[in-house]
């Protein structure tokens, strides 16, 4: 297992819409993409992450993993077991929205608020290859959503209705964490 560098806002890897994967590539339990997952779930646990796209570690490929579990960036949150994502499709997405503050890995010292849709279905295969359909809300479906953006070359920013409301992780911490989300 290895932690891999994370590719920061700049570069282009991050502005790419990523490659399906094969999913005859995930059938050998030990080959070079089961140990790039493995890569990842590493790193993300190492930065201190609820999420990781394969494009924030350099390549451009449709996987993304998840794990969280009392994060102190989102406090109070539902966990999500650790889980890996192979092709995902987002779809059906409510009408309603929440808005919430957004970190990145690869924006590491950025907090903006972002509107998300508040539940959506996921589309996707496991890292054995068994296709997945489920119905997700809350934060699980930001987090998703977050993360699924990366695979089409997007990033927070690039949701944000107002830029005002974009902050430096230590001014959020002493001057927004407190408000309301919406001021």
């Amino acid at each position: 297992m290895a932690v891999l560098k994370v590719a920061k806002l700049g570069n282009p890897v991050l502005r790419q819409v990523a490659r399906k994967v094969d999913l005859e590539e995930l059938k050998d339990p030990k080959g070079e993409l089961q140990n790039f997952i493995d890569d990842m779930v590493d790193t993300m646990r190492q930065e201190g992450g609820v999420g990781l796209a394969a494009p924030q570690v350099n390549r451009s490929i449709q996987v993304v993993v998840l794990e969280y579990e009392n994060n102190e960036r989102y406090p109070g949150e539902s966990s999500i077991p650790l889980t890996a994502l192979i092709n995902p499709v987002l779809s059906d997405f409510s009408d309603e929205t929440v808005l919430g503050w957004e970190s990145c890995l690869s924006l590491i010292d950025f907090r903006g608020l972002v509107p998300r849709f508040k539940s959506l279905t996921l589309n996707t295969y496991d890292r054995e290859g068994n296709k997945i359909e489920k119905r997700v809300s809350d934060f699980e479906a930001v987090v998703l959503q977050h993360e699924i953006d990366h695979l089409n070359g997007k990033v927070f920013l690039d949701r944000m209705d107002d830029l005002t409301q974009l902050s430096y992780q230590e001014e959020f911490e002493e001057f927004w964490l407190k408000k309301d989300p919406a001021p």
